[in-house]
């Protein structure tokens, strides 16, 4: 891991989920992140379940961690770092109360994906992001790339906090 990641990572706060992601071959340079050039993978909503989250605080979304096979397998065998190829998706919804399902209840206590906030991705390139752990990051609202720099300043850093052990990434598996 270079020192310039292990600088960014002391002095930077930021909260990104990492999802790791193959290029999708076809996509215009549009529709990728612009500092890792991570695109929508076709097909990830198929993915398998790793874990879900509720996240507080100022996010307050609620989350799905799906994987691809390679990263479905390293999380299984207990793998890390993980192997090149992994990928990891993160899909977030605010999270909202569910007036319908507290009626029936008699009481607030059912909340449920609102709408989409964004999708994450990690993807685990040993070499081509040396410098970021071996993990390059993109985030999607909409369908579209978000384009701001500010990511490198956050996804990195930020998972760079996260134990060398679990190569960088905060999901543990649900099994």
């Amino acid at each position: 891991m270079g020192t310039a990641f292990l600088r960014l990572g002391a002095y930077i706060m930021g909260a990104c989920i990492i999802v790791i992601l193959p290029l999708a071959a076809g996509s215009a340079d549009d529709d990728a992140s612009p500092i890792f050039g991570i695109r929508l993978p076709a097909g990830y909503r198929d993915w398998q379940l790793i874990s879900v989250a509720h996240e507080a605080g100022k996010l307050n979304d609620i989350r799905a961690v799906l994987g691809n096979d390679i990263a479905v397998k390293a999380y299984r065998e207990g793998t890390r770092p993980f192997p090149d190829g992994a990928i990891i998706a993160r899909l977030a919804w605010e999270y909202v109360s569910s007036a319908e399902n507290d009626a029936v209840f008699g009481q607030a206590q059912s909340f449920v994906p609102g709408s989409p906030t964004n999708v994450q991705f990690s993807v685990k390139d040993s070499k081509k992001f040396a410098d970021t752990g071996g993990w390059g990051y993109g985030q999607f609202e909409g369908g579209k790339p978000n384009r701001s720099q500010d990511l490198i300043n956050t996804c990195a850093p930020c998972h760079a906090r996260v134990s060398s052990d679990n190569d960088f990434v905060f999901t543990r598996y649900a099994p």
